[in-house]
């Protein structure tokens, strides 16, 4: 045992090794579909990429019997985490398997003969193991299902176009939760490996949500088969697991690590499908831009839902809407930023008159700060979609709300996404806080809304004098809640968590600097979308701006433009956006189907939007054009508008792929143009005053990206037109 644990440390540190001293070498079983000769000249070179980063072999006997226990530690994905809470009674599986007598984790209760739990303590799980096992479902068209314990249950349902029966094997591997589930006849009732029913194709299920780690995840089978019925119904078996949904975590090395097992052992049980196809929304559509430029041949095709480029792009300017409302309530006067068209000069993001639970919370703040009372009108995305995220993703002393570890647990542990992300970013001996990526020293918030006439000077000067930044990761506190009894939601004491932001005095507010050695290795890891897509892609989008909901459209473009910067063309990418009310996925599975039977694109395939009753209200290869690519707004982005967010209107490039820009003397901004049509050599002295560290040079590359292929100003290569033709399945 001793032995076997040794090689794998030595695999892990092999694998560790080879990414980090620039030797890595191409994995024989990785494939790259669809490469063109046009793409060569503007592919990177990502030596020292995770993506060209052989991983260790599998050693694990698969597949997992029933009754057994999954492999525990990740195969290449670094070393458990601790505290982990455990979430196999939520899931129906039962308590988790005793593994310490040393009050480590979870606490396992004796059960009494009718299946309750007693009060006494027969141990405690720090893992949170279950046995595989298999479970049945009857689901029917609507998507309702009913689990069936014994052969009597199963013989009250008539079995018809209607209805199907599913079966479930769940266990955990890496800690996670597992699911198989495949679509049997009612005569396979009680059968672990056949499958009569299946089309060999394979769907692999992603999930969204924002998680921070040091939770196994809950998995819901009714939530699952209720999804994904008509696939099911349809012949398709899916696969999933908790570390695949980003409620729970955010590391895609982890995630990475644990669907490659997963399909191990569906592939032991059932042999290789025809293709996999991976499909997610949000946190889960992410997750396969990320999976499929870094590991190559897990997913064949993607049908990403909601989707962003990748995470740490998202907290770029995620992270800036606390400081903005920050900003407005407590170091201005608010009246003056209660403003649609200012907002969203700043902001970049859709506002509207939509109140949001957040009023409530603002006469208490402005009464504990000494601020006249003012209640906002206008609300934006900043609010709606991120109220609270900065202190579960950015605040390392703030944990969770719900009461998941001791209070002992919560005061030991650093708990943030960028903790998640320890592996990949903190050095040997360093602070016991991971660092953060984030950074905006330099960012000039509003460049555009001053240059557009949208913000007077002495508004932009008076914003990014007091806007600062994020304190220090060891310098944060919790958030100041107030909880009534009988009241689940908190009163919010600290509202935007100001009191974690910086403050001017007689210097501008400090801004926040990066850990550019911790940037560089999220790139190195592939926490960072680079634009690889080998694969076919459909990006569907509801439309949701309205809402103001977070996720906004203009993430499918910005991941768009990565895609055209890294490969030169768009022959694998697809932008689908429809209204709310209708969803397109029937369609979408259809044309990948024929996609990936054909090795080509579909004629059917094209950029296109959809009405609330399903039909196409444009579709080709002009229809999103818009100020994303510098081009006259096509059919579809007129029908949907395409909004920015703070670091486009900061003057960035709208593939949001800067982290720490390279910075110019505010005098040197002057004479290059930088406010044009804006003359600010009135204001020369406060610039110099407001930004004494210099500004942002966008026309330059991310000091963080050791790869320098994201970073000119517009992302966009010379866009020809044959390339776009070819890309929209035309000819």
């Amino acid at each position: 045992m001793l032995l076997l644990v040794l090689v794998k440390r030595l695999m892990l540190i092999t694998f560790c090794s080879l990414l980090l001293t620039c030797t890595p070498v191409p994995h024989s079983q990785f494939r790259v579909l669809n490469t063109a000769p046009e793409q060569q000249a503007n592919r990177i070179n990502v030596t020292n990429h995770l993506r060209t980063t052989p991983r260790p072999a599998d050693n694990t006997q698969y597949p997992i019997a029933l009754g057994d226990v999954g492999p525990i530690e990740p195969l290449y994905a670094g070393n458990n985490r601790y505290p982990f809470s455990c979430d196999t009674v939520r899931s129906g599986l039962g308590q988790p398997l005793v593994d310490n007598q040393q009050a480590l984790g979870t606490a396992v209760f004796r059960e009494n003969s009718d299946g309750s739990l007693s009060n006494t303590v027969i141990g405690y799980s720090k893992d949170c193991l279950v046995p595989s096992t298999l479970r049945y479902f009857v689901v029917n068209l609507n998507g309702e299902s009913e689990e069936i314990t014994d052969s009597s249950s199963l013989d009250k349902h008539q079995f018809d176009s209607n209805q199907q029966l599913i079966r479930l094997e769940q266990g955990t591997i890496n800690r996670h939760i597992y699911t198989i589930a495949m679509p049997i006849k009612k005569t396979e009732f009680n059968t672990w490996r056949t499958s009569s029913l299946w089309n060999k194709k394979l769907i692999y299920q992603f999930a969204g949500g924002v998680g921070i780690g040091f939770r196994q995840g809950k998995v819901n089978p009714k939530k699952l088969l209720k999804r994904r019925f008509g696939q099911l119904h349809n012949g398709y078996a899916v696969i999933t697991s908790s570390a695949n949904k980003t409620s729970y975590t955010y590391n895609m090395l982890l995630a990475e690590d644990t669907a490659w097992r997963v399909k191990k052992q569906f592939e032991a049980l059932y042999g290789k499908p025809i293709y996999t196809v991976g499909i997610g929304g949000s946190g889960g559509g992410l997750a396969q831009y990320l999976i499929a430029q870094n590991s190559p041949g897990l997913i064949d095709a993607a049908i990403p839902l909601y989707s962003y480029p990748d995470m740490v792009s998202q907290t770029i300017y995620a992270l800036d809407c606390d400081l903005f409302n920050t900003y407005y309530h407590f170091k201005s006067d608010l009246a003056n930023w209660d403003n649609s068209d200012k907002k969203r000069a700043i902001e970049g993001l859709n506002n509207a008159e939509i109140e949001h639970k957040s009023w409530f919370y603002t006469p208490i703040n402005q009464f504990l700060t000494g601020k006249a009372f003012y209640r906002p009108k206008i609300y934006s995305e900043c609010v709606h979609g991120y109220f609270g995220l900065s202190s579960l993703v950015n605040n390392p002393a703030q944990g969770f709300l719900k009461p998941l570890f001791s209070q002992t647990v919560n005061h030991q542990t650093n708990w943030s996404y960028w903790q998640d992300l320890a592996l990949i970013t903190q050095t040997p001996n360093a602070a016991t806080s991971a660092p953060a990526l984030w950074d905006n020293q330099g960012v000039q918030y509003g460049l555009n809304g001053l240059k557009q006439g949208s913000l007077s000077a002495t508004d932009f000067l008076h914003l990014n004098y007091h806007i600062g930044g994020w304190k220090a990761q060891t310098e944060q506190r919790p958030e100041q809640l107030l909880f009534f009894p009988f009241v689940k939601t908190p009163i919010w004491l600290t509202q935007w968590s100001r009191h974690n932001i910086y403050v001017a005095g007689k210097k501008p507010a400090k801004r926040t600097v990066a850990n550019l050695a911790a940037v560089r290795q999220a790139y190195r890891y592939g926490q960072v979308y680079l634009g690889f897509n080998s694969i076919p892609t459909i990006d569907i989008h509801h439309y949701l701006e309205d809402q103001l909901d977070m996720h906004h459209i203009s993430t499918s473009f910005a991941a768009r433009l990565r895609i055209l910067k890294q490969q030169g063309h768009l022959k694998n990418h697809r932008i689908w956006i429809a209204d709310k009310h209708y969803t397109p996925l029937n369609e979408a599975f259809s044309v990948i189907d024929k996609w990936l039977s054909t090795q080509q694109a579909p004629d059917d395939s094209s950029d296109r939007c959809f009405n609330k009753s399903g039909e196409i209200i444009a579709q080709g290869e002009n229809v999103w054009h818009g100020d994303w690519n510098n081009q006259p707004a096509g059919a579809c982005t007129k029908h949907f508008p395409i909004y920015t967010n703070s670091r486009i209107q900061a003057g960035g490039p709208f593939s949001g792929s800067i982290f720490k820009c390279q910075r110019i003397a505010v005098e040197t901004a002057v004479a290059n143009g930088v406010y044009a049509p804006i003359d600010m050599t009135p204001y020369l002295a406060e610039l110099k005053r407001t930004f004494p560290d210099g500004v942002c040079d966008y026309d330059k590359p991310d000091l963080g990206n050791p790869f320098n292929v994201l970073s000119d100003k517009s992302g966009l290569p010379p866009l020809k037109s044959s390339q776009v033709a070819k890309s929209n399945g035309r000819s």
